[in-house]
């Protein structure tokens, strides 16, 4: 038996070693790399990436000799962007009722139409340099867990998905004026408390069906209904017990607030919040993403969804707002993680529409580098993942991209302009040649 044991153990360590000598070594010379943790740029730095992983950060004279580079020297070198709030396996026209278009979605579209949309969808992130995403809710029955394992084992191409699962909701979720005899519709979509027992089962259910994150809804207007903060409270307790963290939705103030003292780990959207609000959230490092649009998209928006040009001006105001809201909470020091939340068509792919948040935080007053931050290693923070994606540093996921132009002094073409391209070590586009 003990010479058995030891013939296993000296055979494990073997392949172990033949599988690490198989692995390729890829260097990439980066003539300014941006360092998420400490939101900096440094000049000409070697990236070592053996297999999937980094294996370090070093000098231009650490390459070794007869080894060749991809040469990245003219252009800003990035971790792989991440946007924090999408719905891949969601879409509708501008003109379409939300409610409306989901309970056609959830009655007359299959699980599979449904994830051959997304997984197109998906794609087109990895296109645009976006290498992960958080994916939250609206879709279906687990149907983001099932795209996320057929990307990470290589059946199709898209992002990194870290993934929800049904929305955790009161009664009637978001989907409005749904007859009583029909409710049974919305859990197709959403996965409704009862009590704060129930809630506590739904996040169990969840666990045992692999999710990354649980994403609630505090609110679920315009329905009227609300979790309460006892149910609030019995999702995060036992979401945390299994080292998930918890986001909430959130249109109204209040909703954000019973959250809040529910213990969450996010809030979404949060329009409305108090300056009160906001101060609690930053004394618990609660984190905001605001999912608003630029100026630009919204007009967009607004024509595609049959507005006329002299009903438009609601969107100035609107922006003014939102613009408020968002330094509002950076002064009081809320850390701010980059989402889009564009699920409408407006005739642009996914990935081209998400990235338009980059330009609504230049527009509020964002700097150049702390938008950076917030889609990559802040976003990566509050998942969890910082060792893993967000950060270019050894022993994390070779996700890297590059960019052409000037990221301090002309933002926006620069990070619309990705000439590389690489997700766990697999180059994915490289126009830098």
């Amino acid at each position: 038996m003990y010479r058995t044991l030891i013939f296993l153990i000296i055979l494990v360590i073997s392949s172990q070693a033949k599988l690490i000598g198989q692995q390729k070594d890829t260097y990439i010379k980066a003539g300014v790399l941006y360092d998420s943790k400490n939101n900096m740029l440094q000049k000409n730095k070697l990236i070592h990436i053996r297999g999937t992983k980094i294996i370090s950060i070093g000098e231009f004279q650490s390459l070794p000799k007869n080894s060749e580079a991809i040469d990245l020297t003219d252009y800003t070198v990035l971790p792989g962007l991440i946007d924090a709030h999408t719905h891949v396996l969601f879409s509708q026209e501008a003109n379409e009722d939300f409610a409306e278009h989901s309970i056609q979605s959830l009655t007359m579209e299959s699980d599979a139409l449904r994830t051959l949309r997304g997984a197109k969808r998906a794609k087109s992130y990895l296109a645009e340099g976006i290498t992960s995403i958080k994916d939250l809710g609206n879709s279906g029955l687990y149907l983001d867990v099932a795209l996320r394992d057929a990307i990470n084992e290589g059946t199709i191409e898209g992002p990194r998905i870290f993934a929800s699962g049904p929305i955790l909701a009161a009664n009637g979720g978001q989907v409005y004026g749904v007859l009583p005899e029909h409710q049974n519709i919305i859990d197709l979509e959403y996965r409704i408390i009862t009590s704060p027992e129930d809630a506590k089962n739904a996040v169990r259910e969840h666990v045992n069906q692999n999710v990354d994150v649980i994403k609630i809804c505090a609110d679920n207007i315009p329905n009227k209904t609300y979790l309460t903060i006892d149910e609030i409270k019995s999702i995060v307790k036992t979401a945390h017990s299994y080292n998930l963290k918890v986001t909430a939705h959130s249109v109204t103030n209040q909703s954000a607030w019973n959250a809040i003292e529910a213990g969450v780990d996010g809030i979404e959207h949060g329009f409305n919040l108090a300056d009160s609000t906001l101060v609690k959230m930053a004394e618990k490092r609660i984190f905001l993403v605001p999912t608003e649009n630029s100026k630009s998209y919204m007009h967009t928006y607004a024509k595609l969804a049959g507005y006329n040009e002299n009903e438009l001006g609601w969107i100035d105001g609107y922006a003014d707002k939102m613009e408020k809201r968002l330094t509002r909470a950076i002064e009081k020091g809320v850390p701010i993680v980059a989402g889009s939340d564009n699920y409408t068509d407006i005739k642009v792919t996914r990935g081209k529409s998400s990235k338009d948040m980059f330009r609504y935080y230049l527009e509020a007053g964002m700097k150049p580098l702390n938008i950076l931050q917030s889609s990559t290693y802040i976003s990566a923070f509050h998942l969890g993942k910082e060792n893993e994606v967000g950060h270019i540093k050894a022993n994390a996921k070779a996700d890297i991209i590059a960019v052409k132009g000037d990221i301090m002094n002309d933002f926006i073409p620069t990070i619309e302009n990705v000439v590389f391209i690489m997700k766990d070590g697999k180059v994915y586009n490289n126009k830098s040649n």
